[in-house]
């Protein structure tokens, strides 16, 4: 059996053996309220081309509220206000009854909020206008986000790999490593779509959703109400927007790329997804799609022009062999976007590179080629900007690190310095020169650390540090008031990572290389907890009770049985109510309701009874004191 599909028995668990599991929060979250089988069926539809009439259903299905809950409540947005002035707080200390009820009332005849306008500083001295709905409009958005996702999903192209599931920037940039190693294509457009968020026509995007089979009228009026809800600008007048998706709001993202999947698949058309294609015989690739490999060499054969687009959310790139051909298709790409989608491009910022004599840039990181023996091989760096803001961050820290106040503020602020310097290095290390890029940031920062930052001196992390994984070997870390500094220079380039594209959120094959199912068998028990809250309690202390039971394995965090109905089951405060305790993941734990009972005992006759009951070994009681003296009772003895 493959490793990633074995399972540990219960008693195994309870032996205290780790166990470490391939988790995705989304995928655990449809679990625990039994939606993942509706999602996989609506992608699995979806890829058949199945018209969708009657989504409004699943959307305010109570499973699919309390699960959109639990995803924004993680999000440190979700503290963020609105124009109501309230925020996830006001939410978590509802019921969920009254939260479910709340959000189908909203529905019913749904108007959405104003949105708060704020404006986001841009590294450029630019700012980046976001719309902050109110929290009830956020609750609704991640609602028909989850319905959504999977059946956008079925239609979008492979070669998008912006705001969605399991693709990442780095992905992106591996297609553009292989387009140029392994296709020869040198010549990239660098495509800006002017002010495209601020844009999109949305009579455009209601048909664009119409023809990918999201025909619920119901749903695509409240979308509609979604795109020209009122924005409340900073100096408080109000704005109805005619065009454009609000940046900030939780659907945003996904709406952008069903405008944008429309132009990929027009470019892949031309070549990757030509009929032509398809023609000569291939087998199955690595990657998990029909090789084409043959069908191409066919195809450069004829006057057909090969090019490919790598998209990231707004950000396109389009490969071509000869400035000629990228010449043609630029004009071709200009005209289509302005008739069929109504978005300008902005000319000034869009250019056709020669990578084998310029950089191009794309995503951060400046590309071209350099010769090597008979072939011409990347060489990336991260680009200009990325390299001098870095550098003016670092610096700032330096400064904030040598005003510290008290050594608590000092290891405060070098843990803040040691982030942004392992953010740098995450990010950029898909550049292949990235070394020498943090050498020239080292270098600007030396002397004004040795400067500020006296006394320095050199030291070696502790195999139980988190970051002795990758900084273990490192001699270049120094050590300043008890804590280490990461170098910046100590960096090197990873290999980029393509997607596998047999990898995907809504099959079971899909999602056994990125996530494991739940381990323990009473998933019977799990859904009841959901569909049976309890009462006069929070949708905080509700959601928080099902994690509990998958963290716990269905079992008695002190005497280890198994939970074999809901009745037994006590969700206990660890510091009670009554003495400040909240209804927070922390300070809740499942255990069997008489030894909650026990836990809260103060007679000596009740404890002596429930000790002759339970019969707790020494290990047990010790947990058991451990929970009475958080509750400040007597140790029992």
């Amino acid at each position: 059996m493959d490793e990633h599909l074995s399972i540990k028995t219960p008693s195994e668990i309870m032996r205290g053996k780790k166990i470490k599991q391939k988790k995705i929060n989304k995928l655990r979250y449809a679990e625990y309220y039994d939606q993942q089988d509706l999602l996989d069926s609506l992608y699995s539809e979806s890829e058949k081309g199945t018209v969708f009439c009657k989504l409004m259903k699943h959307i305010v299905s109570d499973a699919n509220i309390m699960m959109a809950y639990r995803s924004i409540k993680r999000n440190s947005g979700s503290k963020t206000p609105g124009t109501d002035g309230l925020n996830i707080t006001d939410i978590e200390k509802l019921e969920p009854e009254v939260v479910c009820n709340r959000v189908r009332n909203i529905l019913n005849n749904y108007q959405p909020r104003n949105v708060r306008r704020k404006d986001i500083p841009k590294p450029n001295g630019k700012t980046r206008p976001l719309g902050i709905p109110c929290i009830w409009d956020r609750l609704i958005q991640q609602c028909i986000l989850q319905i959504l996702e999977p059946i956008c999903e079925a239609k979008f192209s492979n070669n998008s790999f912006g705001f969605r599931p399991l693709r990442s920037a780095e992905n992106a940039m591996n297609e553009v490593y292989r387009y140029i190693n392994r296709s020869n294509l040198y010549y990239m457009i660098e495509l800006d779509i002017e002010g495209f968020f601020d844009n999109v026509d949305h009579s455009k995007l209601i048909r664009q959703m119409w023809t990918m089979g999201i025909q619920d009228k119901q749903l695509l009026c409240i979308i509609k109400k979604i795109l020209k809800a009122k924005i409340l600008m900073p100096d408080r007048t109000l704005i109805t927007p005619t065009k454009g998706t609000p940046q900030g709001g939780i659907i945003s993202p996904l709406l952008a790329n069903i405008v944008l999947n429309e132009l990929d698949w027009h470019i892949e058309s031309q070549w990757g997804e030509n009929p032509l294609a398809y023609k000569w015989k291939g087998g199955i690739a690595q990657n998990g799609t029909f090789s084409k490999g043959s069908s191409f060499r066919e195809m450069r054969k004829t006057n057909l022009k090969e090019l490919h687009i790598i998209r990231y959310a707004d950000d396109v790139r389009i490969m071509c062999a000869t400035k000629k051909e990228a010449e043609r298709v630029l004009y071709g790409v200009v005209e289509w976007l302005q008739k069929r989608l109504k978005l300008n491009v902005s000319m000034e910022k869009t250019r056709i590179v020669n990578l084998r004599k310029q950089y191009g840039e794309f995503l951060g990181i400046e590309i071209r080629t350099k010769r090597k023996g008979e072939k011409d091989v990347i060489a990336s760096h991260m680009c200009r900007k990325a390299i001098e803001r870095s550098k003016k961050a670092l610096k700032e820290q330096i400064k904030v690190i040598q005003h510290s106040g008290n050594k608590n503020q000092i290891i405060e602020n070098i843990q803040l310095y040691n982030s942004e310097v392992r953010g740098i290095h995450n990010y950029f290390r898909m550049a292949t020169d990235i070394t020498v890029d943090c050498q020239e940031i080292h270098n600007s920062l030396y002397m004004m650390m040795y400067n500020r930052l006296k006394p320095l001196k050199k030291c070696t992390l502790s195999p139980r540090l988190g970051d002795y994984k990758n900084y273990g070997k490192c001699k270049r870390i120094m050590e300043c008031k008890g804590h280490y500094i990461l170098p910046i220079a100590y960096a090197s380039h990873r290999k980029t990572v393509g997607k596998k594209k047999s990898v995907n959120l809504y099959t079971p094959d899909g999602r056994k290389w990125k996530h494991d199912n739940l381990m323990f068998g009473n998933a019977h028990l799990l859904g009841e907890l959901y569909r049976y809250p309890v009462r006069d309690r929070s949708i905080e202390y509700n959601d928080n009770r099902v994690s509990l039971f998958a963290a716990q394995r269905g079992r008695c965090a002190i005497t280890g049985k198994e939970f074999l109905s809901q009745e037994e089951i006590h969700c206990h405060h660890k510091k009670p109510i009554s003495k400040g305790g909240k209804d927070g993941y922390n300070n809740l734990v499942l255990i069997l309701e008489d030894v909650h009972r026990l836990v809260h005992a103060k007679k000596e006759s009740t404890i002596a009874r429930y000790l002759s009951l339970l019969k707790l070994n020494d290990k047990q009681l010790s947990k058991l004191n451990h929970f009475r003296e958080i509750a400040e009772l007597p140790l029992i003895t």
